[in-house]
């Protein structure tokens, strides 16, 4: 029985007094998907200790504050991460003052890794956006209206696309 080769990410839900989430606008072959700042897990490094390293990459946001993981989300397909047999993804709730994104990284940098874009989202923005592109998890709004709702759970929430 083979294994599948997955890789495996964490991704940080930042979010501001308003409850707007910052995401990043990813552009991939054939769609543009917003989705939560983050990406893989170096040889050596927990989850948080990723995390932390990717929101100063590519947001800018030295976060020392506590992190709690609220989703866990797994994807089998090639499509998910180039190389791999899919992804899993583990999201952190980061409560932070909303701030101008910009990272360590130099745009030729965000471009090699697909990010050309950072924005501000409000819920209902997302939940009523009818244009092309995309929210990763798909049901990004309604997850925030839960999060928002009750609070981050007690234990991890496994979510869909």
């Amino acid at each position: 029985m083979s294994s599948l080769s997955l890789r495996h990410s964490a991704r940080g839900v930042v979010l501001d007094r308003e409850d707007r989430i910052l995401l990043c606008r990813g552009v991939l072959p054939g769609e543009v998907v917003w989705i939560a700042p983050g990406g893989g897990i170096e040889d050596g490094e927990s989850a948080e200790e990723a995390l932390r390293r990717e929101l100063v990459e590519e947001v800018g946001l030295a976060w020392e504050g506590p992190l709690r993981h609220i989703w866990h989300q797994r994807l089998v397909g090639p499509e998910y991460a180039p190389g791999h047999d899919g992804v899993v993804n583990d999201y952190f709730l980061v409560r932070a003052e909303a701030f101008e994104p910009v990272g360590s990284l130099s745009a030729a940098e965000l471009a090699a890794e697909h990010l050309t874009a950072f924005r501000w989202w409000r819920p209902d923005e997302i939940a009523d956006y009818e244009g092309p592109e995309l929210f990763g998890p798909q049901d990004l709004a309604a997850l925030l209206a839960e999060l928002t709702a009750r609070g981050a759970p007690a234990a991890p929430v496994v979510i869909g696309l």
